[in-house]
C-alpha cells in the first residue's frame, strides 16, 4: 500500500481553540508571497516526484534563497526568475515580504515553546567590489550579512567555510551540502539558506505502543517497520479517493498533515492533485473525530542539484554563461548561476518532528560539471507549513520508512 503524508505547519486543533478557519490575519503582501512561495513548491515537488523513491525538500527555503539572487538579476534573467519563482510583487515590495516572513518565521526574538529558525548568509569574493544595492537588499531585508573568501586563492577553504556555517545553523542535520570541486577559482558568489524545525506533539506517541507493523509497498512487497499508535481526538477528513490527518506539534502553530491513499497504488494519483489551491480545499474540510492513528517512524535525508528542473520550469537565462544578466550584482564580470543545491534531512519518532534544509545558489564566471545526490526510498509524501503564514517550509514524501 502506497501512503501519502504531507507534513503541513498548519494547526490541529480542538474545538475549544481557533479553526484554521479563523487564523489571525497576516499581511497582504506577506499572502501574496506566501501564495506564490506555495505554487513553486508544490510544482517543483510534482516535478521531482516523477522519480521514485523518498522526497524530502524545503520550499521556503529555496524561495528565501532566490529572493536575495532576484535582488541582483536584470533584464530577461529576472523576468524567467519571476514568473518561474511566482514572484508576484513588485521588488519594492518582494523584498520587504520576504523581511516580514522572516521575522514571522523566527518568532522575532520571542520564547516559543518549539525550534523555528531561518538564517541567510552572502559570501562573496574579497576585494570583488559588489554593489552597495545589492548588498543592501540582503542585509536589511534578508538578515544576509557579506562575508568575504578566497574563491580565487583557496575554493576549498571556503567551502568548509561555508558548510561548516550550515551545519551550525542547522544543528549539525544538513553537512557537506556542497560536495567537494563544485567551487572553484571562478566562483565568485555563494548565497546561502538555512532553516531548522523541532517541535513535539501536542499528544506524544507512547513508545510503549511502537510495535513492528507491516508497510505495504508499490509493488506489492511489504517492509516490517516500527509503527507508532495513539487514540487522540483530532481533526480529520475522509476525501474519497484518500483521507487526511492533521497532527499538531506543542503551541498549535504548526503541525503535519498527513494524506492516505486508499488504493495500495494510489500515492501517484494524489500526488498529481496536490496543488496550492487543492491542499487549502481540503484542509477546510477537516472536522474533529476522535483518531485511531497509526504512523511509522522515519527518517530521511536528500538533496539535489536543480539546475536541470528549474529550467525545465522557465528560468533558462540565469544558467547560461553570456545571456544571463546579473549586473545587479557586480558589473566587473559576466555573471551566471553555477549550481543550485538543495539538502534535507527530516526524523519523524515518538516525541515529535525534527527537519532542517538548506540551500545554496552558486553564481561564478563558468558552468562546473554536473554533480547530484539523490537519496530516496519510495511511498509518501508531506508538507510541514507554517500555520500563521501559510508558508510550506517542507515537503516530501516517504516511500520505505523501513
Amino acid at each position: 500500500m502506497r501512503i501519502l503524508l504531507i507534513g503541513a505547519f498548519t494547526a490541529w486543533l480542538s474545538l475549544a481553540m481557533v479553526t484554521p478557519g479563523h487564523a489571525q490575519k497576516i499581511d497582504p503582501d506577506v499572502k501574496t508571497l506566501v501564495d506564490g512561495n506555495t505554487d513553486f513548491g508544490l510544482t517543483l515537488y510534482q516535478r521531482l516526484a516523477q522519480k521514485d523513491g523518498n522526497l524530502f525538500l524545503s520550499p521556503y527555503s529555496i524561495s528565501n534563497a532566490f529572493g536575495m539572487c532576484y535582488a541582483g538579476a536584470k533584464g530577461n534573467t529576472a523576468d524567467e526568475m519571476k514568473t518561474t519563482l511566482r514572484f508576484n510583487l513588485g521588488e519594492d515590495r518582494l523584498h520587504p515580504a520576504f523581511a516580514k516572513l522572516i521575522g514571522a518565521l523566527d518568532g522575532e526574538g520571542k520564547k516559543r515553546p518549539f525550534q523555528l529558525t531561518v538564517a541567510n548568509r552572502l559570501w562573496g569574493q574579497k576585494d570583488y567590489g559588489f554593489l552597495p544595492a545589492f548588498t543592501k537588499v540582503g542585509s536589511d531585508h534578508y538578515g544576509a550579512g557579506l562575508e568575504e573568501v578566497d574563491y580565487a586563492g583557496a575554493p576549498e577553504a571556503a567551502r568548509l567555510k561555508i558548510n561548516g556555517w550550515v551545519e551550525q545553523k542547522t544543528k549539525d542535520k544538513i553537512k557537506d551540502l556542497i560536495p567537494k570541486g563544485v567551487l572553484d577559482n571562478m566562483t565568485r558568489l555563494v548565497l546561502t539558506n538555512a532553516i531548522y524545525f523541532k517541535a513535539a506533539w501536542v499528544n506524544p506517541f507512547e513508545p510503549s505502543q511502537t510495535k513492528p507493523g507491516s508497510f505495504s509497498l508499490a509493488d506489492g512487497k511489504s517492509a516490517k517497520v516500527p509503527m507508532m499508535h495513539s487514540n487522540n481526538r483530532g481533526r480529520y477528513a475522509d476525501l474519497g479517493t484518500f483521507s487526511m490527518v492533521q497532527i499538531p506539534y506543542v503551541g498549535y502553530q504548526q503541525s503535519m498533515l498527513v494524506l492516505l491513499p486508499k488504493k495500495k497504488d494510489g500515492l501517484a494519483d494524489v500526488e498529481k492533485k496536490l496543488t496550492a489551491a487543492n491542499l487549502n480545499a481540503w484542509t477546510k474540510k477537516l472536522s474533529t473525530h476522535i483518531v485511531d492513528l497509526k504512523l511509522p517512524k522515519f527518517k530521511v535525508t536528500a538533496e539535489f542539484k536543480l539546475n536541470d528542473v528549474l529550467k525545465e520550469m522557465g528560468m533558462k537565462d540565469a544558467f547560461i554563461f553570456g545571456k544571463a544578466d546579473f549586473s545587479g550584482m557586480a558589473t566587473r564580470e559576466k555573471l551566471y548561476i553555477t549550481a543550485v543545491l538543495h539538502k534535507a534531512f527530516v526524523d519523524v519518532n515518538e516525541a515529535g518532528t525534527e527537519a532542517a534544509a538548506s540551500t545554496a545558489i552558486e553564481v561564478g564566471t563558468r558552468s562546473l560539471p554536473p554533480r547530484a545526490t539523490f537519496h530516496a526510498d519510495r511511498p509518501f509524501l508531506f508538507v510541514i507549513q507554517d500555520y500563521r503564514t501559510g508558508s510550506i517550509l517542507f515537503v516530501g514524501r516517504v516511500a520505505n520508512p523501513g
